[in-house]
């Protein structure tokens, strides 16, 4: 048995049930992983709120480290004893143990701890594809980064800097902002104190961004793509403060033949050799020393609603995990 927290209703952190699930064995192409410490991510709020439904009853949770108890057949990349972690469908990784299917979840280095893979997996795979995946950006090329103090953030941040790359983020309060700059940000501006769109304006000269990597949605859009050069592109990948209202396309050309996309982790993983080469992109940049992962704050398995709360409030920085 193994103590994990499910919802059987889409609302508030209110719905958060802690009960005794039976674990069982791996079938063909599963494993099972007895966690170490769970990662928080705000698509967990998504699914959550229902803003991305779910078949409910249903176990939370996207992301974790352990230690592999059992394999099934066909699993050749990992085997009993293995430190591993993951972000990876289904949810499910709120628990003590679990089985779950094995193509996305990979080796974890002896030099990265427990707690760091529950916390950089979802983030730092996602920082992986924004800056490598899904538009070209090179040594010199400058993007805005919305939320530069979150758990994303501030891998980003890092990531910029060790690619050469100048980035402009945002964040909330000037402690926050001074985080993204401690973290590699070349500017932070703080939006709720300045008008953040006239200030890239002026950072960049009035010639605007390569990128922005936008995880906020419905209250940065506008500003977001009248902060692109002529042909930038505008990387949707979140919507924290709601999703983004329906646009017309036209505007994309009227502000300069601009590119859109809205991405996600899961069509980039969902190939096994792609997910495990961002994995080891992602490990190898942190056993480097190019990016360290921040660790904000951390809570009890048993207090997963006050965890949620924090993270919807935007009283978090850096990541969140629950220690199992």
């Amino acid at each position: 048995m193994a103590l994990t927290a499910v919802i059987e209703a889409h609302g508030g952190p209110e719905e958060f049930k802690l009960v005794d699930i039976e674990i069982g064995e791996p079938g063909p192409n599963e494993v099972r992983i007895a966690h170490k410490a769970v990662g928080l991510n705000f698509i967990d709020v998504y699914q959550r709120t229902g803003l991305y439904p779910m078949k409910l009853p249903h176990a939370m949770g996207m992301e974790a480290a352990g230690i592999i108890e059992a394999v099934g057949e066909g699993v050749t990349h990992l085997k009993v004893g293995d430190r591993a972690a993951y972000a990876s469908q289904p949810p499910g990784s709120y628990t003590e143990a679990r089985v779950m299917p094995a193509a996305q979840v990979c080796p974890l280095p002896d030099g990265i701890s427990f707690e760091e893979g529950a916390a950089m997996m979802l983030k730092g795979m996602t920082v992986e594809y924004l800056f490598h995946r899904t538009t070209p950006l090179k040594r010199g090329d400058t993007v805005l980064f919305h939320a530069a103090a979150g758990g994303v953030g501030l891998i980003a941040c890092q990531w910029a800097k060790s690619e050469g790359i100048t980035l402009i983020g945002t964040a909330g309060t000037d402690e926050k902002c001074q985080l993204a700059l401690d973290h590699g940000a070349t500017h932070c501006i703080n939006y709720r104190t300045t008008d953040w769109a006239a200030r890239v304006a002026e950072l960049t000269g009035g010639a605007g961004v390569d990128a922005v990597m936008d995880a906020v949605g419905a209250d940065t859009f506008e500003g977001s793509l009248d902060s692109l050069k002529p042909l930038g592109m505008m990387i949707s990948f979140g919507n924290a403060s709601g999703p983004v209202p329906p646009f017309s396309v036209g505007i994309l050309g009227a502000k300069g033949s601009l590119k859109i996309t809205r991405p996600t982790i899961f069509t980039h993983i969902g190939d096994h050799a792609t997910c495990q080469a961002m994995a080891k992109h992602l490990s190898d940049k942190v056993l480097a020393g190019d990016v360290k992962i921040n660790i904000g704050q951390r809570f009890a398995l048993k207090d997963v609603a006050k965890a949620h709360a924090a993270l919807e409030a935007r009283q978090t920085t850096g990541s969140t995990i629950l220690e199992i």
